[in-house]
């Protein structure tokens, strides 16, 4: 008990203590100063940290002016000037990721990369097809890549083609290829594009990126399909000028022996003029 007694008269003590100290402090003013000293150098702190934000942001548009006479280098443009219609962009990366070679339909050895030159002529090409085909039915040309033919499967048509040509909703269509087979696909109206079957076409077939196919809507649910290998593109493209040559000599032969058989008209005879 005495202990405990003696803890608390000196706790009480230094409290009073305390309190006689604070208010001498006050009684000087002394609180009152240290408090407008500290509220000082708090916003001095502050004045000084948004001077060097200004700062900063003012150096970040500040350019050195241009003392040189020499004219400023052209800026590179990193785009490809296609001058094929309706060509994808590829982006340049590794030959093959181990992700992308995860998902490959096909062994690695026989996917290809269709260099810019090889994916146009073909792409002419097929457009050359196109202009030769007698049909009269509408059609597009589609030039492939990866997507199209090693992995993903989902080959989109052109947005245009879809609204004018082809049902609204999903519909179940044919592609029937240069030899008369016929494989089933799946037309989504909604994305535009073919599934389902497409895969099954595309495998058969071995298309490869920079191939270029020509959709010709044969029926309302069917394409009739032509293929222009990016492989050998130049050879297809002489076969199919030599062909659009052969035709029109044809046309012009039948032309000349239509009029050989056709009987020459007789002119009538001017009477002469009575006197």
């Amino acid at each position: 008990m005495a202990k405990g007694n003696k803890t608390n008269s000196y706790e009480e003590a230094r409290k009073q203590q305390l309190l006689d100290n604070q208010k001498r402090l006050q009684d000087l003013g002394i609180l009152n100063i240290s408090k407008s000293l500290s509220n000082l150098a708090k916003s001095d702190k502050k004045v000084r940290a948004q001077q060097k934000v200004r700062q900063k942001s003012n150096a970040a548009y500040m350019l050195e002016p241009r003392r040189s006479t020499r004219a400023r280098n052209p800026v590179p443009s990193y785009r490809e000037n296609l001058d094929v219609l309706e060509l994808p962009s590829l982006r340049k990366r590794s030959r093959f990721s181990s992700s992308w070679a995860s998902y490959l339909a096909r062994p690695i050895e026989e996917v290809r990369v269709a260099s810019y030159e090889e994916r146009s002529q073909a792409f002419k090409a097929a457009e050359k097809l196109q202009s030769n085909l007698q049909s009269g039915n509408p059609s597009f040309v589609k030039s492939m890549v990866r997507s199209h033919v090693y992995s993903c499967f989902w080959l989109g048509l052109p947005t245009r083609f879809c609204e004018d040509h082809l049902p609204k909703s999903t519909t179940d269509m044919v592609l029937e290829d240069e030899e008369g087979a016929e494989f089933d696909a799946v037309f989504i109206s909604k994305r535009t594009g073919l599934s389902g079957g497409w895969r099954a076409f595309a495998l058969e077939h071995k298309l490869d990126d920079g191939d270029a196919l020509v959709f010709d809507l044969v029926e309302p649910t069917k394409f009739k399909v032509y293929i222009v290998k990016a492989s050998h593109s130049s050879s297809q493209v002489n076969e199919i000028e030599e062909e659009g040559e052969e035709e029109e000599k044809a046309g012009e032969s039948d032309e000349e022996e239509e009029t050989k058989h056709k009987p020459a008209k007789l002119g009538k005879k001017r009477g002469r003029p009575s006197k």
